[in-house]
C-alpha cells in the first residue's frame, strides 16, 4: 500500500509542477487578438490558435490527473484497518489485566517493611 501511495504522490505532484508550467506558458486573451492582427508572436510553432488549443486541453488533462490523484490520496488516508473494532474493545481486553496487576500484594509498595518500630 505504501508504493501505491507513494507513485499516486509523484503523479500527483509532477502533474501539478506541469500545470503551473503550462499555465506561465499560455497566452492571455488580449495576446490572441494582437496575433490575429499580424503581431510579430503569431508565427509560433503551433500557429496562432492551435497552441492555445494544444495547452489548452494539456491542462485540462493535468488538471483531471491531478484532481483524481487528490481524490485518491483522500480515499486511502481515510481507509481504516477492517479488525481493529472499537476502542472500547480495546479497553476491555486492556482492564483485566490492570486489575490484576493492581490487586497483586506486594510489600515494597505497601510500605509495611520500612516503617520504624518505636
Amino acid at each position: 500500500m505504501s508504493v501505491l501511495l507513494t507513485i499516486i504522490l509523484t503523479v500527483q505532484m509532477l502533474s501539478a509542477l506541469s500545470m503551473i508550467g503550462l499555465i506561465l506558458v499560455q497566452h492571455g486573451k488580449g495576446a490572441d487578438m494582437g496575433a490575429a492582427f499580424g503581431s510579430g508572436g503569431s508565427g509560433s510553432l503551433f500557429g496562432a490558435s492551435g497552441s492555445a488549443n494544444f495547452l489548452s486541453r494539456t491542462t485540462a488533462v493535468l488538471a483531471t490527473v491531478f484532481f483524481v490523484c487528490t481524490l485518491a490520496l483522500a480515499y486511502f488516508g481515510n481507509l481504516r484497518p477492517a479488525a481493529s473494532g472499537s476502542v472500547l474493545e480495546g479497553a476491555a481486553v486492556v482492564a483485566p489485566v490492570v486489575a490484576e496487576v493492581a490487586s497483586a500484594p506486594s510489600t515494597a509498595a505497601s510500605g509495611v517493611g520500612q516503617i520504624p518500630a518505636k
